[in-house]
């Protein structure tokens, strides 16, 4: 495969992300791509993936919009772009033809970006879950999984992404076949969990085991991403941070989500947003963004932030100050993450079965 600006694939996968960090230490990615889509004209139920081939102007549109406001990091709108997901809209045959699209629309943003701004842009091919459950909860297994996340890596790879980016995972059966995908087409990974539910992912998954897990998988990079809110996102990131040996991502939700007049609305200030970026660099995160409700705007608000403002260490009375208390509503959130954050490492190893 030939990059995207006449590099090998090997020299562009190892270099172009890993010349960022080195300079600036830190990749600020970008937000949402539902929630501004909808913000576009998509429907509630319309699966984004379509727009590649259907609108792929305002697809081209939101990329740019992220990389004018200062990401260097973008994801293909290919999250649901399984076979699995794509079925439940009797698209399940277009997965080579919708996620080539979403590919291609992104690197070509990135280069356009890259002329612009004279500096590197990073393109992540997006891997969302396939929602469905592993046996004996379920009927997905190992080989089923991986083939349905090595087809679309396949055709991500051959539209010219850097890497690979697994995301909003709640199992490590899933998580393992689909680095294993991204192993298969020769992409590095990112693996991303969510934790939303008593500090843990839907399967009852810690930081700490996802981190260990995933790197024990191949993961080039680990994180977490949506979840409740930006509190609870770096506190979670904290788990992870504690067993991690390879560079570690936020991209937290826009604020804690709610209901209002029939939709789902995100609290979370630009301004919100730039103390969670600061304070996710200050922890030690080296990849940082939004998830859910992030707009260009609050990406803008990010990278004022992390650009102006000095590198500290780091304080959990500030996170609790600017984003409030992490699952505050929950008892004993110590062992539930197995460990109390104190800036990337535990103070405890004591965990409890719930």
């Amino acid at each position: 495969m030939t990059a995207r600006n006449g590099m090998t694939a090997q020299t562009m996968n190892t270099s172009r992300l890993n010349t960022i960090l080195e300079t600036t230490g830190w990749v600020l990615a970008d937000g949402a791509t539902g929630t501004n889509l909808f913000q576009a004209g998509l429907q509630t139920g319309y699966p984004p993936e379509l727009w590649n081939v259907e609108r792929p102007e305002d697809i081209t549109a939101l990329h740019t919009s992220f990389i004018d406001a200062g990401s260097q990091l973008i994801l293909t709108n290919s999250f649901g772009g399984t076979a699995h997901r794509l079925r439940l809209h009797a698209a399940q045959d277009r997965v080579g033809e919708l996620n080539l699209a979403a590919a291609k629309l992104a690197c070509h943003a990135a280069d356009s970006g890259r002329d612009r701004h004279g500096h590197e842009i990073v393109v992540a091919g997006s891997i969302g879950p396939t929602g469905e459950l592993f046996a004996p909860m379920g009927a997905l297994d190992h080989t089923d999984a991986l083939a349905a996340f090595t087809e679309q890596a396949e055709e991500l790879a051959a539209g010219g992404v850097d890497l690979l980016w697994i995301e909003t995972m709640s199992s490590l059966e899933e998580v393992s076949a689909a680095i294993e995908a991204a192993s298969a087409v020769g992409l590095p990974a990112a693996s991303c969990m969510t934790f939303d539910t008593a500090a843990r992912s839907m399967m009852g998954v810690t930081p700490a085991d996802f981190a260990s897990q995933s790197i024990s998988f191949g993961a080039d990079y680990v994180g977490a991403n949506c979840g409740i809110g930006p509190a609870e996102l770096l506190h979670s990131v904290s788990g992870i941070m504690a067993t991690a040996s390879v560079p570690v991502i936020a991209k937290g939700n826009c604020g804690i989500p709610a209901y209002l007049d029939g939709a789902i609305h995100y609290h979370g200030t630009p301004e919100l947003m730039a103390d969670y970026a600061c304070l996710a660099r200050d922890a030690g995160v080296r990849i940082i963004g939004g998830c859910c409700g992030t707009t260009p705007d609050h990406v803008a608000a990010m990278r004022a932030a992390l650009v102006s403002t000095p590198q500290r260490p780091f304080d959990q009375g500030r996170v609790d100050a600017a984003l409030g208390t992490a699952w505050k509503d929950l008892a004993n959130t110590t062992d539930h993450n197995d460990g109390k954050w104190t800036g990337g490492r535990r103070r405890s190893r004591r965990r409890q079965d719930i």
